[in-house]
């Protein structure tokens, strides 16, 4: 039995793509992320796919991307790309999570990435282990959830674009108390 892709399912009931294919969402798989280009980036174009911790796999894919994009990206041109980024993520994470019935399942580290490019743009230029330093605090913030993260996440679970800002605001807000602390601690 199948059920239409309009429609909330709980994770592993079957549903239709778009392109009329059933796929039965138990976990994330290569298959169902390349099957419609929200899915793509939600996962960060395969970083959630990781088995263990996709939340890490998708912030250290975010530091590695930026360093690489920053080569060839002039820094100005990042406060236009974070914003688009941002936007773009609200469309794919709800779609992503309306396709798979689950509000913001751990494969969807989209968020993570931009709010993670978010936190290099405003502490770069600093060394290796001033990144990895906010590496860590943005892991921290984001795994613990201290208010009014925890609230975001919890009330913003709801489908569609909500749903979908929900998801990045709460990384955001990490990425805010990560570039507080790190504020606070130039300041010393």
């Amino acid at each position: 039995m199948t059920s239409s892709s309009h429609a909330p399912q709980s994770p592993g009931q079957p549903f239709v793509l778009d392109a009329g294919q059933t796929v039965r969402v138990t976990r994330p798989t290569g298959r169902f992320m390349v099957a419609h280009p929200a899915h793509i980036i939600a996962y960060g174009f395969g970083a959630g796919l990781s088995p263990v911790m996709p939340g890490t796999v998708g912030t250290l894919y975010a530091w590695l991307s930026f360093l690489a994009l920053s080569l060839w990206i002039d820094p100005v041109a990042w406060l236009y790309i974070l914003p688009t980024a941002f936007l773009i993520g609200v469309w794919a994470c709800a779609r992503t999570a309306r396709d798979m019935g689950v509000a913001d399942h751990g494969a969807m580290v989209w968020d993570e990435i931009v709010a993670f490019w978010l936190v290099l743009v405003l502490v770069t230029p600093t060394s290796f282990w001033g990144q990895l330093c906010a590496f860590l605090l943005f892991r921290l913030f984001d795994i613990v959830k201290p208010a009014p993260i925890g609230y975001y996440d919890r009330v913003m679970k709801v489908p569609g674009l909500i749903g979908g800002f929900g998801v990045m605001l709460d990384d955001i807000i990490a990425a805010f108390y990560t570039l507080l602390l790190f504020a606070l601690w130039r300041s010393f």
